[in-house]
């Protein structure tokens, strides 16, 4: 009961933290909303869908890449936090070791939810329609949630392995990489064969492409050993991302201050 009462407290702090600036909130909510319309109007008329509309297969690519952007966002505020001392001030406290990380965890799980609902109002009204019924979406919705959660604990585990916000910026640069060379935009069947391989491969791709086929959305037409299975890599990948990243955070937060 203890460690849920503090996970609750310091949950609480980082929702109150976040409520003093609600303009850089705003920005990260809004951030893929222009990426959408970028995508969407200017150049989505060069891209020719096999089964569909473009924008209704970028709208779960931007769903998923939604979760990576958190990713950024985590790594600077728990960097932030150790430069400025706050991590060591509440280890000092009588805080429960596993709720000082739990807290930063279901903080951005909250912050997940609102930009899911602002990302899936924007796709409502550019056209975009889940076709499958209820079930299937929440299924969706439940995937993507699930590779945020492991990607919480990737950004919990860089933002304590780095020494100060501004080395953050390594990741923020890594993060783009890793969000194009998926099927969140186009599909990796288009890009040269090894580029398209690891494309395929990437936990970005595997999510994007089990909401579309949960959400009855187009795909590009690939069907390849990894779309077949989407749904399967989509429930594994995130699953691996925590067994290994989870502990990893642990171990660094227990070794701070050595």
């Amino acid at each position: 009961m203890t460690a849920i009462t503090d996970t609750t407290a310091l949950a609480g702090r980082i929702l109150l933290h976040w409520r003093q600036r609600p303009g850089s909130i705003l920005v990260g909510f809004l951030f893929p909303v222009l990426m959408v319309l970028m995508f969407g109007y200017l150049f989505g008329g060069a891209m020719a869908v096999p089964d569909g509309d473009y924008l209704d297969f970028l709208i779960p690519g931007m769903l998923a890449m939604t979760m990576l952007f958190g990713l950024e966002a985590m790594v600077v505020a728990v960097t932030t936090d150790t430069a400025k001392g706050v991590t060591e001030r509440i280890r000092a406290m009588p805080v429960s070791a596993t709720a000082i990380l739990a807290g930063r965890g279901v903080a951005d799980l909250l912050n997940a939810v609102v930009g899911l609902a602002v990302m899936v109002v924007t796709g409502l009204l550019v056209g975009w329609t889940p076709e499958r019924g209820l079930l299937p979406s929440l299924a969706a919705f439940g995937l993507l949630l699930w590779l945020r959660f492991a990607f919480t604990w990737v950004g919990i585990y860089l933002g304590l392995l780095l020494k100060t916000p501004e080395s953050a910026v390594a990741v923020q640069i890594l993060v783009w990489p890793v969000g194009f060379l998926s099927s969140a935009f186009v599909s990796p069947s288009t890009m040269p064969g090894w580029l398209g391989a690891i494309g395929a491969g990437n936990p970005l791709s595997a999510t994007a492409t089990a909401i579309r086929d949960l959400f009855g959305n187009p795909t590009w037409g690939a069907a390849d050993w990894a779309s077949t299975h989407s749904v399967a890599l989509a429930l594994l990948w995130p699953a691996v991302l925590t067994t290994l990243f989870l502990p990893l955070a642990a171990n660094r937060y227990r070794a701070l201050g050595r």
